[in-house]
């Protein structure tokens, strides 16, 4: 399957490449921030990753997916590994994997199903998620969402999801609210971070923060009074520097600057020569829908050194320059 031709497979089939080290699955995959972190954390350990499956429905955020990924990770693509909607998706047609990431749209439970298990997550993209465990039994799993799932439907929501898993997955339940700026990034952007592990036993700590050295002015190469940034949305763009909806309108230098997708990319942690090969307005949204790249790095870094600590013996020796996409 070329790589022009990715946008509309549904079909997988099982034939994976063999590696010493990690392999992990892209769920909601938006752009690849995950799938960039993971393969920058491997590299930093000296561990080998590799993603055998994904899934985006979003045609633009899959172009952009395709154009950064498709070189390194040929045998995603040309094994039919990389779907659109998860929810066609035959769970047990997935390769096996060692992780699974996912930042995952919220949305509202049934409250019918309240204290029903695996009931109370049907109608909703999580439940994909929770079949996809239940059917492949992952080593561990890092999924990411907004800050308010602590406290949507008050607090409903988040105690069904860690209720699901650590009851009814048997899995253990780890989670934490990172902002970008505890990993170098200069926004805010809280998110919840929530983390898993097959063995209950397998310790688990999440990464301290690190101190900021990097500022708005670095990210728009000029002076601005705004230090740390707004964090990046999908709606609103373009509200005016005066408007209290504003987040990509800044002070630059003495002078009004709108954020571009080169200010983005520095914002979010993706490299410079990270291809959105969209429109700006489309390259902004993907943006926005991004995840922190450092910040999930960090946290990918303490599940692998905690998967990797009774397994020594597996870890890679050689670890290949195909993998090397580094922030």
């Amino acid at each position: 399957m070329k790589v022009q031709n990715l946008f509309n497979s549904h079909i997988m089939k099982q034939k994976v490449t063999k590696i010493n080290g990690f392999t992990f699955i892209d769920l909601f995959a938006g752009i690849g921030g995950f799938h960039l972190a993971l393969h920058n954390a491997g590299k930093k350990l000296g561990i080998a990753t590799k993603c055998v499956f994904a899934s985006e429905w979003d045609e633009a955020a899959r172009k952009t997916y395709g154009a950064n990924f498709y070189k390194i990770e040929p045998e995603l693509f040309d094994n039919d590994n990389y779907a659109g909607d998860i929810t066609k998706v035959d769970v047990e047609q997935i390769p096996d994997f060692d992780i699974l990431t996912g930042g995952f749209p919220c949305q509202p439970f049934s409250h019918a199903g309240f204290k029903k298990g695996f009931a109370d997550s049907r109608g909703t993209l999580f439940h994909n998620i929770v079949k996809i465990i239940d059917e492949k039994r992952p080593a561990a799993f890092f999924l990411e969402n907004v800050s308010h799932l602590l406290k949507h439907d008050n607090a409903k929501t988040f105690e069904t999801i860690k209720r699901i898993i650590e009851e009814d997955l048997g899995y253990s339940f780890h989670y934490k609210i990172v902002r970008a700026s505890d990993f170098g990034l200069p926004q805010h952007r809280a998110r919840l971070f929530m983390v898993g592990f097959k063995d209950k036993s397998t310790p688990f700590e999440f990464p301290q923060p690190i101190k900021l050295t990097k500022s708005m002015s670095d990210i728009f190469n000029g002076y601005c009074p705004k230090v740390i940034g707004y964090t990046l949305r999908v709606g609103g763009r373009g509200s005016g520097i005066k408007d209290r909806r504003n987040w990509d309108s800044y002070l630059v230098n003495g002078k009004v600057k709108r954020l571009t997708p080169i200010e983005g990319k520095r914002m979010m942690g993706f490299p410079e020569t990270y291809k959105i090969p969209v429109t700006e307005s489309q390259a902004m949204k993907q943006l926005g829908n991004a995840v922190a790249v450092p910040a999930i790095q960090a946290v990918a870094e303490k599940i692998m050194e905690a998967l990797n600590s009774p397994r020594q013996s597996q870890k890679a020796k050689n670890y290949s320059k195909e993998y090397a996409l580094v922030v």
